[in-house]
C-alpha cells in the first residue's frame, strides 16, 4: 500500500490566510488577507454579526497587522473576538512551517453595559478578566498549511484528497484548543481564515549520524475534554475523560525514511480530588461512585479503539497517601483483561535521581513494547512498519515522574528505529554511537517539552529534569525543583481557581447567559476577599509576637504578654488553617466533574 507523501510540495492542500490587515472602525472591525485583498469580512460592533463584504472605507481609527482570528465568544454585555496579534516561527512539521503564538488579544466588538444589572456589570467584569488570563495561554501553536493535531500514523491512513480540506476540517477536534469558540467562523463559511490552535508543546532537534543530518521532532498534544489546572482537574469525568491527557509524538526524519512513535500520559482515570487547603500536600480523596468500572471502561476502551493493545503504567507510590489511590487503580484494572497494566513504583525503585531503575521497568513490559512497535516509512512511501498499541503512563500530576518514564522509553524506541534502518548497528545506542552535543540536544528536546507541559498544568517548570538531561539529579536541579515546588503551592491555592474558570470559559464547558443565576454571588465571603484579611492578622500576629519575645525579659508584664501573643497568632493560624478551603481560590464557574 502506498500514498502520497510529498508533504511539502504545496500542491492540492489547503492554506489559511498567513498575514491579515485589521481596519477598528467605531461601527465595525473589518479583516481581510494582505495577500489576497479582495478575500475579508466585518464584524458589526452593534450587534455582533459577520458580513462578508470587504471594501475598504476612509475613516478607521486604527490599522495594524495580526496573523490569525482564533474565535469568538459571547458574554453579557455582547461579543469578543479573539485574534492572535505576534507569532514566532518555531520549526517544521513534515515540510510546513509551525508558528507558536507569543500574544493575543480580544476586541470587544459590541460592548454594551447599559441594559445590565448592577450584579451582571460585576459579573462582566470578572468574565473580562478571564479573557485576560485567557490572553496569557501558554504553549499554543498552529499551522497554516497543515494540520499538526493528526499524528504521522493517522496521516497515513487519511484518504486522498483529505488535505485540500479546510484544516480545521483536517483537525483531531480532542486537540483543538479553540474549537468551542470557531462556530461564528465556521457557521459564515470563513474557512481560510480558521486558524486550529494546539496546546502542548512543540520541539525540534538535529542529529549528525553517519555524516547524515537527522530531525527529531518531539510534538505533544493537550486533549481539551478535560483541561484545567493541577488541583482543580483531577481524574476523571463519567465519560471516561482524563484530567492532563496528551498524546507525545517522537518524529523522526532520517535520509528519507520518516518515523513515528507514540506514547501517552493521563490522569488516574477514577472519581478522585485533591482540594487546596493550604497544607503543602492536600488530602487525596478517591470518590465513592456506582459509575467507576464503567469509568474505567470508557476511558480504556477509547485507548484500545484508537491506538491499540495498551500497557497502563503506574508510577504512583504503593504506600502512603498516594497508595490508597494506587490500590484503587489496581483493583479496577483487575477487571480489564484486555489491558496490561503495571504498577511501578517510581520513588521506591528510582529514588530521587537513579534514572537508570527504569530498566526494571522495561524488562517488565520489553516484549509487549517491541510488538507495539513504531511507524516506519521509506522514502518512496511504502509503510515498513506500523505502531500496534500504546503505553499509557501516569503518576499523580502526569509530569514529573511522567516525563522521566517517556523520555526512557522514547529513547530505546528510537535506538530500535535507527537500527532498524541501519543508521545503527544492533550493539549501538545513541548514547554511545552518537556526540555528546547530539545526545544533549535529544535530552533538551524532553526537557523542554516537560517544563512547557508543566507551566500549562501547574504553573511551574517540571521537576526532575535534570534526571532526564544528566541521568542523575544535580544540586542546581535540586535548588530549582525547591523554588518550583514552592511556586507550585502558591499558585495551586492562591490563583488556579481563577485559571480554571478562565479555561471553562474558552473551553465551551461553562456557556455565559444573561437568563442564567450570576455564579458569583455566594452568601459569604468570597476567597479573593479572605486571603488578604487572613494574610494580614498572621503578618500582624507574627510581627507583634516577634516584638514581644524580644521583651519577654524585661519584666513579668512582658512574659505575660509574649504568652497572650503567642497563643493568640497560634489560634489565628489554626482558624486559618482550618478555612484553609474557603481561603484558597476556587473555581466558580463548573463543578470538579
Amino acid at each position: 500500500m502506498e500514498r502520497n507523501t510529498d508533504y511539502s510540495s504545496g500542491k492540492n492542500h489547503f492554506k489559511v490566510y498567513n498575514e491579515l490587515e485589521l481596519h477598528e472602525y467605531k461601527d465595525k472591525f473589518r479583516i481581510r488577507s494582505l495577500h489576497f485583498p479582495d478575500s475579508g469580512f466585518y464584524i458589526s460592533r452593534s450587534d455582533g454579526t459577520f458580513h462578508g463584504e470587504v471594501n475598504i472605507e476612509p475613516g478607521a481609527t486604527k490599522v495594524y497587522t495580526i496573523y490569525g482570528v482564533a474565535g469568538t465568544i459571547r458574554l453579557l454585555a455582547g461579543t469578543y473576538l479573539l485574534v492572535i496579534t505576534s507569532r514566532k516561527e518555531v520549526g517544521a512539521y513534515l515540510g510546513y512551517p509551525v508558528f507558536r503564538v507569543m500574544s493575543m488579544k480580544f476586541l470587544s466588538c459590541n460592548g454594551d453595559l447599559r441594559n445590565l444589572t448592577n450584579q451582571q456589570k460585576k459579573d462582566e467584569a470578572y468574565f473580562q478578566t478571564l479573557l485576560r488570563v485567557v490572553e496569557d495561554t501558554p504553549g499554543l501553536y498552529y499551522s497554516y498549511e497543515t494540520d499538526i493535531t493528526l499524528n504521522l500514523q493517522r496521516r497515513y491512513k487519511m484518504a486522498d484528497g483529505w488535505m485540500s480540506k479546510p484544516i480545521w476540517k483536517q483537525a483531531d477536534p480532542r486537540f483543538v484548543w479553540n474549537r468551542s469558540i470557531l462556530e461564528d467562523l465556521i457557521e459564515n463559511k470563513l474557512d481560510e481564515f480558521i486558524v486550529p490552535l494546539l496546546q502542548g508543546s512543540f520541539q525540534m532537534g538535529q542529529l549528525k549520524l553517519n555524516n547524515l543530518t537527522s530531525t527529531i521532532t518531539l510534538i505533544s498534544r493537550r486533549c481539551t475534554r478535560r483541561l484545567g489546572t493541577r488541583m482543580w482537574r483531577r481524574g476523571a469525568n463519567l465519560e471516561g475523560d482524563v484530567a492532563n491527557f496528551i498524546e507525545t509524538e517522537q518524529l523522526l526524519e532520517y535520509d528519507g525514511f520518516k518515523s513515528s512513535f507514540l506514547q501517552v500520559r493521563g490522569s488516574i482515570p477514577l472519581l478522585w480530588e485533591q482540594i487546596v487547603d493550604l497544607s503543602y500536600k492536600p488530602h487525596l480523596a478517591v470518590i465513592e461512585h456506582k459509575d467507576t468500572p464503567m469509568v474505567v471502561k470508557r476511558h480504556f476502551r477509547d485507548l484500545l479503539q484508537r491506538y491499540g493493545d495498551t500497557i497502563a503504567v503506574d508510577l504512583t507510590d504503593k504506600s502512603g497517601n498516594e497508595g490508597h489511590l494506587n490500590l484503587a487503580f489496581a483493583t479496577e484494572m483487575e477487571k480489564l483483561p484486555d489491558v496490561r497494566y503495571v504498577s511501578f513504583d517510581f520513588h521506591h525503585c528510582c529514588g530521587n535521581s537513579n534514572f537508570d531503575g527504569l530498566k526494571l521497568l522495561y524488562d517488565e513490559i520489553a516484549d509487549d513494547f517491541k510488538k507495539q512497535g513504531y511507524f516506519l516509512q521509506t522514502p518512496e512511501g511504502e509503510l515498513l512498519a506500523e505502531q500496534k498499541g500504546i503505553v499509557r503512563s501516569n503518576c499523580i500530576d502526569c509530569l514529573d515522574r511522567t516525563n522521566v518514564t517517556q523520555s526512557y522509553l522514547a529513547r530505546i524506541s528510537l535506538n530500535q528505529q535507527l537500527q532498524r534502518i541501519c543508521a545503527l548497528t544492533s550493539s549501538e545506542s545513541i548514547c554511545t554511537f552518537t556526540e555528546d552535543e547530539d545526545l544533549e540536544i535529544f535530552r533538551n528536546l524532553w526537557v523542554n517539552q516537560g517544563d512547557e507541559i508543566s507551566r500549562e498544568y501547574s504553573g511551574t517548570n517540571a521537576l526532575k529534569g535534570d534526571i532526564v538531561r544528566y541521568g542523575k539529579q544535580t544540586v542546581s536541579g535540586l535548588i530549582k525543583d525547591g523554588i518550583s515546588a514552592l511556586s507550585r503551592y502558591y499558585l495551586n491555592n492562591f490563583q488556579d481557581g481563577v485559571r480554571q474558570d478562565a479555561i471553562d470559559l474558552i473551553c465551551g464547558n461553562y456557556i455565559v447567559s444573561g437568563n442564567s443565576p450570576s455564579p458569583f454571588q455566594l452568601n459569604k465571603f468570597e476567597s479573593r476577599t479572605l486571603f488578604p484579611v487572613a494574610s494580614a492578622l498572621l503578618i500582624g500576629g507574627l510581627t507583634v509576637t516577634s516584638i514581644t519575645l524580644n521583651r519577654a525579659g524585661q519584666n513579668a508584664q512582658s512574659v505575660i504578654s509574649s504568652v497572650i501573643c503567642v497563643g493568640a497568632t497560634a489560634g489565628m493560624m489554626a482558624l486559618v488553617k482550618s478555612n484553609g478551603r474557603q481561603i484558597c481560590s476556587r473555581p466558580r464557574l463548573c463543578g470538579l466533574l
